[in-house]
């Protein structure tokens, strides 16, 4: 996975050749603020990429991708172009971190990498943090649209109708089945018909919170959980926040016909014209 992960040891002596970003988002129930842990300390001369203000704020929908040029203003603001070598991070080591990493993809980035166990393990190798905000040097980041890595609703609709495409979700099992509420009100419970369930967390290395399996592994859970490696696939989540975590595995592992269902369940739940399975896929 060497074009899309980079060791702390890598970064700590290339920072001044490339740009970083703290991509930190967290759960209400993980009781962390992202942007005070930011402004206490932070990789130096990362900026702060908040997707929540760098999203279609139009939306009802949480943290929905902006419109192409509302992106490239911001991420402009933030020093970054579409030629950049960028490398983001985020507090719990591979959580919100992914996300950024398909925005900027999405968005026409050509070199967008994570860290590897992300600020814990920058923390454990002993490398230095800055509190001080840095001031980027405005950039020109020119938009191209990767509208197939996108997946909207009606096309998660036509999986329903034998479109090709598998639909995984990230979420809990115990969410997926329906056993258990949605942490945001007024939320179906179940999953989307047809779809399969590969919880996040169990792409992690055991004993290593936060960082991947290998390559094999990876396609391996995938297809345990009735995945066909050959066919497209649609990642979704709660929010489209763990579903990019999917699709950055996927990536690594080599898999490229991928695409985050944006609004993921919290539209798909979230309406009375949508079908819901409850149990196992």
């Amino acid at each position: 996975m060497p074009e899309l992960l980079v060791s702390p040891e890598w970064l700590h002596e290339n920072l001044d050749a490339v740009r970083v970003v703290d991509a930190s988002w967290y759960l209400p129930a993980q009781g962390r603020d992202a942007k005070a842990e930011y402004r206490e300390g932070h990789i130096p001369g990362a900026v702060y990429f908040d997707i929540d203000a760098i999203a279609d704020t139009s939306s009802e929908l949480p943290h929905m991708l902006p419109a192409p040029e509302k992106f490239a203003e911001a991420a402009g603001a933030l020093g970054l172009s579409e030629t950049s070598t960028i490398v983001v991070y985020d507090g719990m080591g591979l959580f919100s971190a992914p996300r950024v990493w398909w925005t900027l993809k999405t968005f026409g980035a050509r070199e967008v990498r994570i860290l590897e166990g992300g600020m814990p393990a920058w923390k454990a190798a002993g490398y230095p943090l800055e509190a001080p905000a840095p001031s980027p040097s405005p950039a020109r980041f020119t938009p191209r649209l990767d509208a197939a890595g996108v997946a909207d609703i009606e096309r998660v609709r036509g999986t329903l109708n034998g479109s090709g495409e598998q639909v995984v979700d990230a979420r809990p099992a115990a969410r997926f089945r329906g056993e258990a509420a949605e942490p945001r009100a007024g939320l179906k419970s179940g999953h989307i018909p047809g779809s399969r369930n590969l919880p996040f967390d169990a792409l992690f290395a055991e004993g290593e919170p936060q960082r991947l399996v290998g390559q094999d592994r990876i396609r391996a859970l995938f297809e345990a959980a009735g995945v066909d490696w050959q066919k497209p696939v649609v990642t979704s989540c709660g929010s489209g926040v763990t579903a990019a975590i999917l699709s950055f595995a996927l990536a690594a592992a080599g898999k490229e016909d991928t695409a985050v269902y944006d609004g993921s369940w919290t539209e798909w739940g979230g309406r009375t014209d949508t079908p819901v399975e409850r149990g196992e896929a």
